[in-house]
């Protein structure tokens, strides 16, 4: 089974494509599910992240507050490293099992040819040489920010503190199998995601 990583900049698109993938019956699993997961109340993460930021960046249920929280990291880079060395570690370990765990079921290749994992800091986090393809979802930097106000409601300048916080789109590029650019109509992503499915299934056959 051929192990995927999907990344891309933030607001890029990314969710759309994966979801895509899903749809066609392709497994996923999602790296920001995992640290919302972990940003749970009670958590280790959670109890080492108050002792870090305070017990500020906590929601009254005990959970972090992750506008509060993002409000800091993003406007400190020593604030996101220290956060990431908190979170990455748990979240690769449980992207790594969840792989294993997929493997370990399918009783041949062929009824999972691949998986793939939406991994938004793959490449910040130097961990993409764990995996055998790496699909980055793209659009224009000026795309990145107007979804960005649209769908969390930012400011200008917090959308630009979230794209600076992140490799640029280029970097990630470079070190791509595949590419799906969103910066066109569904149709169009549509389109280059299939073809990209057609072509991991042949990957994944020919790597047999």
């Amino acid at each position: 089974m051929l192990r995927v990583a999907l990344t891309g900049g933030i607001a890029s698109g990314k969710s759309y494509v994966r979801q895509r993938l899903s749809a066609h019956g392709v497994p996923t699993i999602d790296a920001d599910a995992l640290v919302h997961e972990a940003l749970g109340a009670g958590s280790a993460a959670t109890a080492r992240i108050a002792t870090r930021f305070g017990h500020a960046v906590l929601a009254g249920d005990g959970s972090v507050d992750r506008r509060v929280l993002a409000a800091l990291v993003f406007a400190d880079s020593t604030s996101r490293t220290d956060l990431e060395a908190i979170l990455h570690p748990d979240v690769f370990r449980r992207i790594d099992e969840w792989f294993t765990s997929l493997t370990s079921r399918v009783r041949s290749p062929d009824d999972v040819p691949f998986a793939v994992a939406d991994i938004p800091l793959l490449f910040e986090t130097h961990h993409e040489g764990l995996f055998d393809r790496v699909i980055v979802a793209v659009c224009s930097p000026a795309k990145q920010v107007e979804r960005l106000r649209e769908r969390n409601g930012l400011s200008a300048e917090e959308a630009r503190q979230r794209l600076q916080a992140q490799w640029p789109i280029k970097d990630k590029v470079r070190g791509a199998y595949y590419v799906v650019d969103t910066n066109g109509a569904f149709e169009e992503t549509d389109a280059q995601v299939d073809r990209i499915l057609t072509e991991l299934a042949d990957d994944a056959e020919n790597s047999l």
